[in-house]
């Protein structure tokens, strides 16, 4: 069995203690804020609560791509070790990193020759990317082939539910994801979201219900609709700095699907800033997305 490595993005939102368990190398992605860049890594940048309090006072963040000359920068040492390097990219639908990744993998294939560089469009975002490669990583852990590994995400990514509300309406419009008319109309009527992450890999509005409670829990019937032997899973939860409504839905989901191993963190800068603060996603495995 070859060896290889299991490289990915900062977007999907892992802890660092994660990050070490899973044995993973992170590519951070960069967002700009008042005129500074930062890397969006849990070495570098601003903690998630400063960025948010920035956010709330109406400091904007954007924010870039991967491009494949970091990845060639990034990936040539693993080659130059002797392992290959199954990357499990950012959504194509949100991002061109993935494309980057295979711009980079195309000349690191030329100039090392019987080395693979594999590179696997994740279709998902924040934790359910996270989530995505939680399992693949797993899967590496316990002696899986770098084919083995392919199979089992070519298979299952499409299961890979995203589902999430956003508090302010405001940061979907700067995105395009919603009108100005609906951004006005839906802030002023308590108006909130429901969202996933469809099987292309875009930000989908799919309904809208009126109060956050309501829109929590609506995260929560959706998993209940599709989830696949829910007691069994790990689930992953991310917050936009709102760690109580996080809390929250891990509760109704203990208690109205009986799953046990639930992890939570914030939703990191990069999709933060598209995002919105009080933004709260929830990930799991269902029959379709």
């Amino acid at each position: 069995m070859g060896n290889y490595r299991i490289v990915t993005d900062s977007t999907t939102d892992l802890t660092r203690e994660m990050m070490e368990e899973l044995e993973l190398k992170v590519i951070p992605l960069c967002y700009i804020m008042d005129g500074k860049t930062y890397r969006n890594s849990p070495d570098s940048g601003m903690k998630e609560p400063a960025f948010y309090g920035k956010l709330r006072n109406g400091i904007m963040s954007t924010t870039t791509q991967v491009n494949s000359e970091e990845f060639i920068a990034e990936f040539a040492p693993i080659l130059e070790q002797g392992e290959d390097i199954l990357y499990i990219a950012f959504s194509s639908g949100l991002s061109g990193t993935c494309q980057s990744a295979f711009v980079a993998k195309q000349e690191l294939e030329e100039r090392f020759p019987g080395r693979r560089v594999e590179v696997f469009d994740s279709l998902c975002a924040s934790m359910g990317e996270g989530l995505l490669v939680h399992y693949a990583a797993t899967m590496k852990k316990s002696g899986a082939s770098i084919d083995e590994v392919l199979k089992w995400l070519q298979e299952n990514v499409l299961k890979l539910c995203h589902w999430f509300t956003v508090d302010d309406l405001n940061h979907l419009k700067r995105g395009g994801r919603v009108s100005t008319a609906t951004a006005f109309l839906g802030t002023m009527l308590g108006i909130k979201p429901v969202l996933h992450v469809d099987n292309e890999g875009h930000l989908i509005p799919v309904s809208k219900v009126r109060g956050r409670k309501q829109s929590l829990d609506a995260l929560v019937k959706k998993m209940e609709e599709s989830a696949i032997e829910p007691a069994g899973q790990t689930v992953f939860i991310s917050h936009g700095d709102c760690l109580e409504d996080a809390e929250y839905v891990a509760e109704q989901v203990k208690a109205k699907l009986g799953v046990k191993k639930i992890s939570i963190n914030f939703i990191g800068p990069v999709i933060g800033a598209h995002s919105g603060p009080g933004t709260v996603a929830l990930f799991f495995l269902g029959k379709v997305r």
